[in-house]
């Protein structure tokens, strides 16, 4: 019964397989004039649409013509292009082709149609088209189009598809019919040629004319549109090209030039086209985004629907190229049956007809070739379109989050945006055109096995659908794995931008290793969910290279099952479409996992860029002739946290007029710095309403200085105005600094501003401010990091000199500026509880003279010390000391950690501290290949990967070779063997070398993880162990970009790559070894083309690998200005200042688009002439088998050669790719190899001389001929330093800018180790014990107060040593202890990045809170309390006092009552001890520095009364 049905089965194929000859031999020959005559018909049908749409508005355009003949006096020259001249050339050789076609119908010859009516009807309709087409062409010029019209355009692609169906199907008639090659061929090829130069034209859309006017200007004209980005155009060599140096991409052989002779500078780059400029496409995806607003009334547009709209043109011409290219690929396939039979059957056959067989294959190949590239250069030019759109729309966004948004993203995770997700989309835009290319492949793929195979396809097409059902579930998975990639990732980048930039602050409290630690389990939680990912990965792999194996075996057991007789040209032709099904088979799961990684990246995006943003309408601004007042706010209520029942600030009623002083005092935490936040519109407004008359200017509290030299930064952007310039910089007592530079105010300032001292960065921020002679003035407590001197100058030179006309609003806690305000405001618990002058609410007594008296009380200590040490002094001594105070200004300046240094550092490099990113040159060391292959069990793994690889390739080959050997050439021929058989083992062989493919891939994926693992640790270990000075020179974005990038590089792509090097040249072997064994004489062509191959590879090399390292380079850039960006928001906004700032960045932009572009560009070059090369060798093995005598080669062994011949030009080519491909991403390698080889710090712990565990017990710090210089060609900055700190005593330490006090505080922390003499704590020498050792058992106040992200328990104890109740007690002593009580979470209240949601002051307490938990032997407070009020100041100097009683304490400080109760004073002047003695005998000589900054500080109260007894 089953024999009956199978052979019913076999019948009932046979009469459908006979059904399907019967049916292509009736319709096939007239196929071609079906499809002309319906396409033709189609579009003359939309030329009358679109006459009768427009004949109206022609008859009136015509008649204003004739009324308007002879106005225009100057003719138009008109300059046509070679595209324009092509148009018409192809235009007229297609008329005259169909014209020729259409009399050979006449003569009854030129076609395969047995119907003459529908053959006339096409070719005559084929002359008229053309006909019209040339009349349209021609008349383009008087038309004045800068684009061929789109109907143009849409004929002129269909042609094209004509073109190719009817050489096709002419090449299949002539190949089946054994005719030879008439008019008709040839005629067809050339219609092909000139089709196909129409296509290309169509595609770039621009006629290319010039119109000229006698008057020299010429210029494409814009339809009426001028070009507003016209100012940015720059020259551009892609930008130039022409239409063949477009195909052949040979526009980039000058770079090439230029590259080959010398390593690329980036200033030798040429610039990007305009369309592809930052400016441009910023621009367009913001029209985008408006369009989408306005279509779906929404204030949060879309972001998938933008980028729909902002891409689809480009993307459709993508896809076209695509498709093409899909289509071409499987003619191979398709005419290897006719190729076997072709040799099969060689004594009956023409060469001929085996010469245009070839053709066939080499037509195809070229075809193919050339829309690769197209699509590829395309889909990559898209991608970057689409990066720079999103990194400026990101970037503006960032400008103007709201304080709430901000917090929710730290700048961690908006760089990971900016990094890797944007380009998780851009590589989506190039798996896009597999979308279009997938139906094509695998439709082409079941017709040609249909064709060969008959109901066999159906199998393939099933086994097909189950490879491509089997791999969904996995890219689910996969989905889910690079989500937690991805957040697993931010967490890291997030820990690691906040160690980098508190690094100081972790090295001074050797809180070091704890956050080496936190940072290495961050990065052991992405580890785990990269291998899961890598792991799945291999399963992947083994899938697509075991698919062919079972969709062959699945198709040829059906085959067997229904008696479809598997000839050797059946079998080969099926085996080269498996192979090529690889594609979209493996395609699909890729297409899936890039589509998932870019919804995930995509959703990250859209919910930023959604995030709310400052408030437009919180601010009213009121011109000024409408109002006297310049700030008005009324009933005003304001919030940081929204969700918080109890706003910042309420009930504000506030009146400024202009040109009033108005300062803001009060405690900690009372809402002063949110009430000039509620001037600039920073703070969320609830209700009320804020007017302002003017401009504004802002002085944060923590100065915001930019990565350049001082003078920009005075500038922000504006034109450089000598006098006003000078004024402003000496109101700002900046004059002396200057002086310290040799370059003066062009002295770079390093990232942070970190080679400026406090007291700097805050100057050269009111220089700032007070240059941009602004109308309003909000100085968030300016004077709080300078000293006495100073303070006095930038009050009267500045706040009442150059701004005594303008409205100031300052915070402040130095009460001594008081008396001299117009109006003060007392700030409590958000509101203004005291409004007045300083004699009003010194008379009201209800809070305000708590804030005087703490002053009063601290000014009368330093008078009683005064007097006491000098009860008289002489006029003229008085006078010496006047004249003494002018000339020295800021005698206690503070002098930030590696000012001195860095300011001879800067000598020595001509002004520049941050030099720019060093940069390997030449090719990529054999050392760097090494040490990455050697880095996991030196390389053991690498042989393991080899031995796979090659097993799979023979155990492939040999399974390819017994089906090609075993099967019979014809159905008329008896197979060598049964079926089953032969069957049986080809599927032994392709499990084998499907099994070792998984081996491969597991081994690459563990093995590349691994190393990337200890490579990332390598690096790591040595940033945490490089010393202060690589962190003070090195911007934090340059070491984020290889934490961030490089890694990921490293992490899942390097492997895979530098794995395929070896792979592909292992394929290719394989490939070689079975076309020599058909016809060795293609060694003949195969060596010298491979020599020329190599030539290319040469000198591609040089120019890509620069540009390469170029393009890494300039990224790190972009993320550096925005980091800096992010942090200065508010200041950019308050001078109005975001356009400079994004044109800035569009500029950054442009600068690694350069590079990148033309990189890719190059990879371009290179791969369209390695396959023409290796189309060229393929072509020649063809001719070489055709001319052959009969009975040489075996024909189906000569099949197989050309099955693996089709591949040829993509193996050879992906050699060189790969290898240029991994030669550009070895350079992640030797970017973070750069970083794992800094030069260490001291070890952390010396075993062998570890000091007592009660070390430091007494404290006494002895120098000792102390020498210290920050490099061995600089000059010393201590010199012969030789003094005792007493244990247990408390020591001020004072001197000028540059004089040394914080080098000597840096020596004892050994953040700069000495050059000569020694440093003793306790008898024990400090340089012979281990840094950790030494750093944990000190404590450290510092200037710039570090936080961390986490909670309040984390940043006062991050190693966990304490309890809750030790916690608590600290928190009350440094006057945070309520504050912290007050909130639900009490510890575990949250603390955002930087601390930003704690003020200034707080932060600062909470640095006290540290040194009171530590409660070590020896306190240094380095300006500890700049940032607190006088009152809280006082509160704090009484527990120090008492909680530091039998401590040493060292302070440098401006507030001089911390420095008067000293036990001892050291004056340091230019490295030198000019005084050092107690504060009583310091003052009994009149001309002590010390006696004269007294002086100078008691007499400055009396001074400022006197201002304010003048201004009343």
């Amino acid at each position: 019964m089953v024999l009956e049905n199978m052979f019913n089965l076999q019948g009932a194929t046979q009469k459908i397989l006979q059904f399907r000859t019967e049916w292509l031999q009736l319709d096939s020959p007239c196929l071609w004039e079906h499809a002309s005559i319906v396409v033709q018909l189609s579009f003359y049908a939309i030329i009358l649409v679109h006459l009768a749409r427009n004949f109206p508005g022609l008859i009136c355009k015509n008649r204003r013509k004739v009324m308007d003949r002879g106005i225009d006096k100057y003719p138009i020259r008109i300059k046509v292009s070679t595209a324009y001249i092509a148009s018409i050339i192809c235009s007229c050789l297609l008329l005259g082709i169909h014209f020729l076609m259409l009399m050979m119908l006449l003569n009854g010859s030129g076609t395969q149609c047995n119907s003459k009516t529908r053959a006339f009807s096409s070719e005559i309709m084929q002359v008229l088209s053309w006909a019209i087409t040339l009349v349209t062409v021609y008349i383009i010029p008087n038309k004045k189009n800068i684009k061929f019209p789109w109907l143009l355009r849409a004929w002129w692609l269909c042609s094209f598809l004509l073109s190719i169906i009817c050489a096709a199907l002419d090449t299949h008639f002539r190949v089946i019919n054994h005719g030879k090659l008439g008019v008709r061929d040839y005629a067809d090829f050339l219609g092909l040629l000139a089709s196909t130069c129409l296509l290309v034209i169509s595609i770039r859309g621009k006629t290319g004319i010039i119109f000229s006017v006698p008057n020299g200007t010429a210029e494409p004209l814009l339809n009426g549109k001028t070009d507003e980005h016209s100012e940015y155009k720059r020259i551009s060599l892609y930008g130039k090209a022409t239409l063949v140096q477009l195909v052949t991409f040979s526009w980039l052989n000058p770079l090439f030039a230029v590259g080959f002779k010398k390593p690329l500078e980036q200033e030798e780059i040429p610039n990007v086209d305009i369309k592809d400029s930052a400016r441009f496409l910023s621009h367009s995806f913001n029209e985008s985004l408006k369009q989408v607003k306005e279509r779906d009334e929404t204030t949060n547009p879309s972001i998938y629907k933008a980028i729909y709209l902002y891409t689809r043109k480009r993307a459709a011409i993508n896809a076209l190229f695509a498709v093409i290219n899909a289509a071409a690929s499987y003619v191979g396939p398709y005419l290897i049956d006719d190729f076997v039979r072709f040799l099969t059957e060689r004594s009956t056959r023409s060469l001929e007809s085996g010469y245009l067989l070839a053709l066939g294959f080499l037509g195809a190949k070229i075809v193919e070739t050339i829309a690769q590239r197209q699509w590829i250069f395309g889909a990559r030019r898209l991608g970057l379109h689409l990066r720079v759109a999103l990194i400026s729309r990101i970037y503006k966004k960032g400008l103007l989050l709201s304080s709430q948004s901000r917090q929710n993203h730290t700048s961690g995770e908006i760089i990971n945006y900016m990094s890797v997700d944007i380009q998780r989309i851009t590589d989506f835009i190039w798996y896009l055109n597999i979308i279009w290319m997938l139906p094509v492949q695998i439709s082409l793929a079941i017709y040609i096995l249909h064709t060969n195979l008959g109901l066999g396809s159906f199998a393939a097409l099933a086994a097909t659908l189950i490879v491509m059902g089997c791999n969904i579930p996995l890219t689910r998975v996969q989905k889910r794995y690079q989500s937690k990639i991805m957040e697993a990732k931010d967490n890291r980048m997030k820990s690691t931008s906040e160690v980098l930039r508190n690094m100081k602050a972790l090295k001074l409290q050797a809180w070091d290793s704890e956050f080496l630690q936190r940072l290495k389990s961050l990065r052991k939680i992405e580890y785990g969910w990269l291998w899961k990912s890598l792991r799945l990965s291999a399963l992947s792999a083994f899938i697509f290279w075991g698919s062919p194996a079972f969709i062959s075996v699945v198709t040829f057991g059906a085959c067997m099952l229904m008696g479809i007789e598997l000839t050797a040209g059946r079998v080969l032709s099926a085996l080269a479409t498996f192979r090529m099904l690889q594609d979209p088979i493996f395609n699909l799961p890729d297409l899936l996992s890039v589509t998932a990684q870019a919804k995930v990246s995509a959703d990250r995006i859209s919910s930023y860029l959604q995030q709310d943003e400052i408030q437009k309408d919180a601010i009213d601004y009121i011109p000024k002739d409408q109002t006297e007042y310049g700030i008005e706010i009324d009933s005003g209520r304001f919030s940081w946290d929204l969700e918080s029942r109890n706003p910042t600030l309420e009930g504000i009623q506030l009146k400024v007029k202009r040109g009033m002083k108005v300062a803001i005092c009060g405690t900690v935490g009372s809402g002063k710095s949110s009430l000039l936040s509620c001037v600039l519109g920073e703070i969320q407004k609830l209700s009320g309403t804020v007017k302002i008359s003017g401009t504004k200017a802002y002085v944060p509290q923590s100065p915001w200085i930019l990565t350049g030299n001082i003078r920009e930064n005075i500038l922000f952007g504006n034109p450089y105005d000598s006098a006003k310039y000078n004024r402003t910089v000496k109101a700002c007592a900046l004059t002396k600094d200057f002086e310290l530079f040799s370059c003066g105010d062009l002295t770079e300032i390093g990232e942070r501003g970190i080679n400026m001292s406090g007291g700097q960065k805050q100057r050269i921020q009111i220089a700032r401010a007070a240059y941009q002679d602004a109308d309003i003035y909000l100085l968030d407590d300016p004077f709080s990091a300078v000293d006495a001197h100073t303070g006095t100058q930038l009050f009267e030179e500045c706040l009442m000199g150059i701004l005594k006309e303008k409205t100031i609003l300052f915070v402040t806690h130095q009460v001594e500026f008081l008396p001299a305000a117009d109006l003060i405001l007392v700030m409590q618990n958000g509101r203004i509880a005291q409004a007045g002058r300083f004699k009003e609410l010194m008379m009201q007594k209800i809070g305000f003279e708590v804030l005087v008296g703490a002053h009063s009380q601290a000014l009368d200590s330093i008078l009683s010390v005064e007097n006491s040490s000098r009860t008289s002094q002489s006029p003229a001594a008085d006078d010496e000391s006047n004249i003494d105070l002018t000339s020295n200004a800021e005698l206690l300046h503070t002098q930030h950690d590696s000012e001195h240094n860095l300011s001879l550092e800067i000598t020595e490099k001509g002004g520049k501290l941050v030099q720019d990113e060093e940069r390997e040159k030449g090719s990529i060391g054999k050392e760097v290949y090494w040490s990455y292959l050697t880095v996991v069990k030196g390389g053991a793994l690498v042989p393991f990967m080899l031995l796979a690889q090659s097993s799979f390739q023979i155990l492939q080959v040999a399974s390819n070779y017994w089906m090609a050997w075993a099967s019979p050439p014809t159905s008329e021929t008896e197979p060598k063997l049964a079926m089953d058989f032969i069957l049986l083992v080809y599927v032994v062989l392709a499990v084998g070398s499907s099994l070792c493919v998984l081996a491969r891939a597991v081994l690459v994926a563990k093995a590349g993880l691994w190393t990337a693992e200890k490579l990332f640790t390598n690096m790591l270990h040595s940033i945490f162990r490089a010393p202060m000075a690589f962190f003070d020179s090195t911007p934090f974005g340059r070491i984020l970009n290889r934490a961030s990038t490089d890694q990921s590089v490293l992490d899942l792509e390097l492997a895979t790559k530098l794995g395929w090097c070896a792979f592909s040249i292992i394929q290719l072997l394989g490939t070689i070894a079975v076309m020599s064994q058909v016809a060795w004489e293609v060694f003949v062509i195969f060596i010298p083309v491979t020599a020329i191959c190599i030539w290319y590879q040469q000198y591609y090399i040089p120019t890509a690998r620069e540009l390469a390292r170029l393009s890494g380079i300039q990224r790190a850039p972009i993320l550096h200005h925005f980091a800096e960006s992010l942090t200065g928001a508010a200041t950019i906004r308050a001078f109005d200042q975001e356009d400079r700032f994004i044109d800035g960045n569009l500029d950054l932009v442009d600068n690694h688009s350069r590079p990148w572009f033309h990189n890719m560009s190059a990879m371009e070059w290179l791969s369209f002439r390695l396959n023409l090369l290796s189309n060229f060798v393929f072509a020649f093995s063809l001719v070489l088998l055709v001319t052959l005598p009969e009975g040489i080669i075996n024909p189906s062994i000569a099949g197989l050669a050309v099955t693996y011949g089709i591949n040829l030009n993509v193996l050879q080519a992906s050699i060189i790719w790969n290898i240029c491909n991994t030669e550009n991403k070895m350079i992640s390698v030797e970017r973070i190899l750069q970083y794992s080889n800094i030069t260490s710090e001291a070890p952390l712990v010396i075993e062998e001389s570890r000091p007592p565990n009660n070390w430091p017990e007494v404290g006494t710090i002895c120098f000792n001929n102390l020498q210290v210089r920050y490099a061995e060609h600089l000059p010393s900055v201590l010199k012969n330093i030789t003094c005792t700190f007493p244990g247990r005593k408390k020591v001020g330490v004072v001197g000028r800018t540059g004089s040394g006090k914080s080098t000597l505080i840096q020596a004892i922390f050994r953040v700069v180790e000495p050059r000569g003499g020694s440093i003793i704590i306790d008898d024990v020498d400090i340089c012979k014990i281990g840094l950790h050792d030494l750093r944990s058992r000190l404590s450290i106040i510092p200037q710039d107060p570090a936080m961390f992200e986490g909670t309040v328990r984390t940043n006062l104890d991050p190693l966990q040593q304490y309890s809750d109740s030790e916690i608590w007690e600290a928190l009350d002593k440094c006057q945070l202890g309520h504050l912290v009580h007050d909130k639900e979470e009490k510890l575990d209240s949250t603390v955002v990045e930087n601390g930003e949601n704690w003020s200034v002051g707080q932060r600062q307490l909470f640095c006290l809170g540290r040194a009171l938990l530590k409660k070590s032997s020896i306190l240094v407070l380095d300006e500890a309390t700049a940032s607190v009020d006088s009152a809280t100041d006082g509160i704090l100097q009484k527990i120090i006092s008492q909680e530091f009683t039998n401590r040493t304490v060292v302070t440098i400080a401006h507030r001089i009552h911390t420095v008067i109760d000293s036990d001892l004073v050291l004056v340091l002047s230019e490295g030198r001890i000019a005084e050092y003695d107690t504060p009583g005998k310091l003052l009994e000589r009149p001309d002590s520095f010390f006696s004269k900054l007294i002086k100078e500080y008691s007499s400055r109260s009396q001074s400022f009364n006197n201002l304010a007894i003048t201004r009343n």
